[in-house]
């Protein structure tokens, strides 16, 4: 089962940020998961909407202008990264997933992720992109056609995975309250991968791994894998 560092290592680490980062990459985790959106003239890495929650900044983020946002605190002295910033940090030494959170200008997406595969920078089978905004993964998609999509739900639909079929999706992302062996297998049954978001517990990480699932999102990936590993899962130790 793969092992996510969720915002990076950020249950020991300000999320988001280049320490959470590298730590989780120390470790030799299976993906590094950042939050993705744009402010006034570019894109950061930062979860929520508002500066004021993981920095010592105020205000909205899409109405605050880059050098400004890399002014502020991002918890310890950290910054604010941009998207180039985690691009060169990960590179092509785990799977990197962006999740769309208020993002626009997704033109200007397509173009910065395919001049970083250009220039050797990503490696596209290195990439999730995954949303819960599933217009925005559809458009994607047809401007991007390469790109591996993940979509991010937290219910169990009617339909099962049905929808991320329909979008092409590469992965389906499921709140880990509502994943179950009927929607695991149906995802399997149509060709996706099944991530969990947010395992933490001891007892839920194996649940999981009980279930199927190919792959968990952790604020603690170090916690993570040790617990996989005492358990005899194969993929524990891997990068």
């Amino acid at each position: 089962m793969k092992v996510f560092a969720h915002r990076g290592a950020s249950g020991n680490h300000p999320e988001n940020t280049e320490i959470a980062i590298n730590s989780a990459l120390d470790i030799g985790v299976d993906g590094i998961e950042v939050d993705l959106q744009s402010c006034l003239d570019d894109y950061v890495i930062i979860h929520d909407s508002w500066l004021d929650r993981t920095t010592s900044g105020q205000g909205k983020v899409n109405a605050t202008a880059f050098a400004d946002i890399r002014r502020v605190d991002a918890g310890n002295g950290q910054k604010v990264p941009g998207l180039q910033d985690v691009i060169d940090w990960v590179g092509n030494k785990t799977l990197l997933n962006l999740e769309l959170k208020h993002t626009f200008s997704l033109d200007k997406l397509v173009s910065t992720l395919e001049h970083n595969v250009d220039q050797g920078r990503l490696n596209r089978d290195q990439l999730i992109v995954s949303s819960f905004d599933h217009h925005q993964l559809q458009w994607l998609k047809q401007h991007l056609p390469w790109v591996k999509i993940g979509a991010l739900t937290s219910s169990i639909p009617l339909g099962y995975a049905e929808f991320a079929q329909r979008l092409n999706a590469y992965s389906l992302h499921l709140d880990k309250n509502f994943v179950n062996h009927q929607f695991v297998a149906d995802a399997k049954a149509r060709g996706l991968e099944v991530y969990a978001y947010t395992v933490d517990k001891d007892e839920d990480i194996l649940t999981m791994q009980a279930l199927g699932v190919d792959g968990v999102f952790t604020n603690f990936p170090c916690n993570t894998k040790k617990v996989l590993a005492q358990h005899g899962d194969n993929q524990a130790g891997m990068a």
